[in-house]
């Protein structure tokens, strides 16, 4: 059984009254018996702070993004070890703003998504095509590209010990979303793709959805064969709604 997961991505933005206010009212707010696992991925000068206030509790923490190298002459970098000395348990690797704003290459998420899974960090890939892409009909052409090449990589057993998101850039801070049906039609595409090289990493493997998800659309999106919880954006900055997008993510068989 897929334990659902639910990720908040702050993305640039926080400070440590509001951080504070927000951890304190998620972890208020968690109820034990909920079925979902959750986390949030914090600014790197922020994850002292996440570690302190969150502590042992339910909820974790990870980093938005994370350095192909393990250590050496690489100024502005931050690694995996690093991160993992701050309690950190995921991080995302991939994100569209990445890969469209910093230029970062399929390969190049590939090489961070092992350096996560080496210092024993869960990546998080994500995967996505353009409103433009959708259009013209490459959706499964640009997914299997980006999911292909972390596969080549560190293999299916590689993939399942982490999470993959399927983020549509179209629907990413748009206030649009993928009907639940669009989702689902990609999240098995990609399943598919894992499983036509390791049918059972495929089966166990976490798929998130990401892209202008709240709790108005979360239960309908999460209901899904093959969508196992969130990315979130904006909405995990107000801890009513986040917690309410927790709530919404069932287990899948």
């Amino acid at each position: 059984m897929r334990k659902p997961l639910v990720v908040g991505n702050w993305k640039m933005q926080g400070g440590l009254g509001r951080n504070a206010e927000l951890l304190s009212a998620l972890s208020r707010g968690w109820v034990a018996d909920w079925d979902a696992e959750c986390a949030v991925c914090a600014p790197f000068p922020y994850l002292h702070q996440v570690r302190s206030l969150l502590g042992a509790g339910a909820i974790r923490w990870g980093a938005q993004n994370l350095s192909e190298y393990a250590e050496g002459a690489y100024t502005g970098e931050v690694s995996g070890a690093m991160l993992r000395e701050f309690g950190c348990e995921y991080a995302i690797v991939g994100h569209s703003e990445r890969r469209q704003l910093f230029g970062e290459s399929n390969g190049q998420v590939a090489r961070k998504y092992a350096a996560a899974l080496q210092t024993g960090l869960k990546p998080i890939l994500c995967v996505g095509e353009t409103l433009e892409q959708r259009e013209s009909g490459s959706t499964e052409a640009v997914v299997a590209a980006q999911l292909v090449a972390v596969l080549e990589v560190v293999g299916p057993a590689g993939l399942a010990a982490g999470v993959l998101a399927y983020e549509p850039v179209w629907a990413i801070g748009t206030g649009k979303t993928a009907t639940p049906e669009q989702a689902q039609a990609v999240h098995a595409y990609l399943r598919a793709q894992v499983a036509a090289r390791g049918a059972a990493e495929a089966k166990g493997l976490r798929i998130l959805y990401g892209g202008s998800v709240k709790a108005s659309n979360a239960g309908s999106l999460f209901s899904q064969t093959d969508i196992d919880g969130g990315l979130v954006g904006g909405a995990s900055l107000q801890a009513d709604e986040f917690l309410s997008i927790c709530k919404a993510a069932k287990p899948k068989a």
